[in-house]
């Protein structure tokens, strides 16, 4: 039995994969998630064989979740649920350790071999994603040096980026992330002293920019 664990924050969208996955009798959903930190706190305690992740998900995206599920939990197959298709997404999804990238519009259709694949310990892609064309981006991006400007950001740093970008307050974030306000704010100068950044706007602008909300 495959057991699995849905994370999306829309209803419809978990309900309606959760009913393809357990048509079939090899398949289960253990456990249920549309939030990022939750989601990192059940793979905890489940410990399910398959997670299904959305990429863009309240207090922590999907991507950031599976970076902090797999530090701990190397086992856990991850595939990343998305709406997006750009090169940057999937370079970043598969740099956090996902085993898998798949496109919603096409999730129905997919997910039951996605998820088997995962199982597998194979990288799924979804079809409309050209494989010629991410490997030799991933390659050229390893030999040229290039970086996302997010790897310049620790864990702690992209985490509390995404919360100033969805506005949240200092004593909100703190909460979430079981800090002082007052770090927080040292947080938020530092983020924007590494990126370059003046005010909260242009945070706001380059977390939008990076796929991060």
């Amino acid at each position: 039995m495959i057991r699995i664990l849905l994370a999306d924050d829309h209803a419809v969208v978990r309900e309606g994969l959760k009913m393809i996955l357990e048509s079939n009798p090899e398949m289960q959903v253990v456990a249920e998630t549309g939030d990022g930190l939750e989601t990192v706190r059940q793979s905890r305690t489940i410990r399910p064989d398959v997670i299904l992740m959305d990429i863009s998900m309240p207090s922590l995206s999907g991507i950031e979740a599976t970076r902090r599920i797999l530090e701990n939990q190397p086992e856990i197959r991850i595939v990343i649920l998305s709406i997006h298709s750009t090169s940057e997404d999937i370079f970043r999804a598969l740099q956090a350790g996902a085993i898998g990238y798949l496109l919603k519009e096409s999730a129905g259709a997919e997910v039951t071999e996605a998820v088997r694949a995962a199982y597998a310990k194979k990288r799924y892609l979804s079809r409309k994603v050209d494989d010629i064309v991410i490997d030799s981006y991933i390659h050229n991006r390893v030999n040229t040096g290039s970086k996302s400007p997010l790897e310049k950001l620790s864990i702690r740093e992209r985490e509390v980026l995404k919360l100033v970008a969805e506005g949240k307050t200092s004593n909100e974030i703190a909460e979430i992330l079981f800090l002082s306000p007052k770090t927080v704010e040292t947080y938020r100068s530092r983020l924007m002293q590494k990126l370059g950044l003046k005010d909260i706007a242009s945070l706001v602008k380059f977390a939008v920019g990076q796929g991060l909300v």
